[in-house]
């Protein structure tokens, strides 16, 4: 079975007039293409479905979730995430992905049955926050994995989410302006949904980092730094997820169908 190669999924993508140029520019980067190969998993012929949902999560795997305490909170939402998909009567038409936020991948897209759940082995939250250039590894691979089942005549829809609990110091490539390309250009496609979450350091704007990023205001989460309202930040994307696998077009924001 041939591996999809990534820049023909793009120059599609640019055919089909979802990717402008200045995404196509972010997206074309030397090495960029092996991390999102890196994501793309299970094959479309090997995906038995009318339609497919892509939910996709990027949890900081920085020192300062450790640091703040939140490490078992982040662990416990992303897998309540899981649960609650899991619940959905949609749940053989959702393929779900984990990448942390630096770049390591915990799972590429795969059926929800074959998703691995964070736990004390696979998570320790010790690293930097190279944000903008993760985001663009991710919504690349996003953007990459929808044009494939598209190309192959399958709806798809997408549900991604970004988590962070401090600013962008470690990038080295992208800047907030790169992301904003890649998110507006999925955004105006009306199929794709990217959420954010910041968890409150005490002193960052995550309202204003995420607008800069592209990210719509209603699709951004802010809790304090606690387990609770981290887990209930969670829980409010999962609904969010949940309804849109189920056919909502979600674009009404968190809470809204």
């Amino acid at each position: 079975m041939n591996t999809p190669n990534i820049n023909d999924l793009f120059q599609s993508a640019h055919d089909d007039g979802l990717l402008s140029n200045a995404s196509m520019q972010a997206l074309n980067v030397f090495d960029i293409g092996a991390q999102i190969q890196a994501g793309l998993g299970i094959y479309v012929d090997d995906v038995i479905a009318s339609e497919v949902v892509l939910v996709t999560i990027m949890p900081d795997d920085s020192g300062s979730i450790s640091s703040g305490g939140n490490t078992q909170a982040v662990r416990g939402g992303h897998n309540s995430v899981l649960d609650a998909l899991a619940a959905s009567n949609q749940k053989d038409n959702i393929l779900v992905h984990n990448r942390y936020l630096n770049g390591n991948v915990l799972y590429p897209y795969c059926p929800l049955d074959q998703s691995i759940r964070m736990d004390t082995k696979n998570y320790h939250p010790n690293q930097g926050t190279p944000l903008y250039d993760q985001v663009v590894v991710l919504l690349g691979t996003v953007l990459a994995k929808s044009q494939e089942f598209s190309d192959n005549g399958v709806p798809v829809r997408t549900v991604t989410l970004l988590i962070t609990d401090g600013a962008d110091c470690h990038s080295t490539r992208a800047s907030a302006k790169t992301v904003a390309a890649i998110a507006k250009d999925m955004q105006m496609a009306e199929n794709h949904i990217i959420a954010a979450m910041g968890i409150n350091d005490g002193y960052t704007d995550f309202r204003q980092i995420f607008k800069d990023m592209g990210i719509s205001d209603r699709w951004i989460l802010t809790p304090g730094n606690s387990d609770t309202e981290i887990r209930q930040a969670f829980q409010v994307f999962s609904q969010s997820a949940v309804r849109v696998s189920q056919g909502a077009t979600g674009l009404g924001g968190f809470g809204n169908p």
